[in-house]
């Protein structure tokens, strides 16, 4: 076992496969590569990024939390946001 944040631990990675063992793949029989590689990224971009909730992030949806954390460092890197801060002092 490696220390907590360690940049060798794939835990991450392997629960996610997992998931997309349980969830799509065991459920499919594909033909080709290709019809399996466009599965992947289907599910992948329109339902594990979109729609399902994710523990590692306090069970909430990928894009609102990429969407909430890029809001809040552009309000915190804006100079005038600073400005009315300092002003409001």
């Amino acid at each position: 076992m490696s220390a907590t944040g360690c940049c060798y631990d794939n835990a991450a990675i392997e629960s996610f496969f997992h998931t997309l063992k349980v969830e799509l793949v065991h459920e499919e029989n594909y033909r080709s590569k290709n019809e399996a590689s466009s599965s992947i990224a289907y599910y992948i971009e329109a339902y594990y990024n979109r729609k399902r909730r994710l523990s590692t992030i306090n069970y909430n949806i990928p894009l609102l939390y990429e969407s909430v954390a890029s809001a809040s460092f552009l309000i915190l890197n804006c100079p005038f946001f600073y400005y009315r801060i300092n002003i409001m002092k």
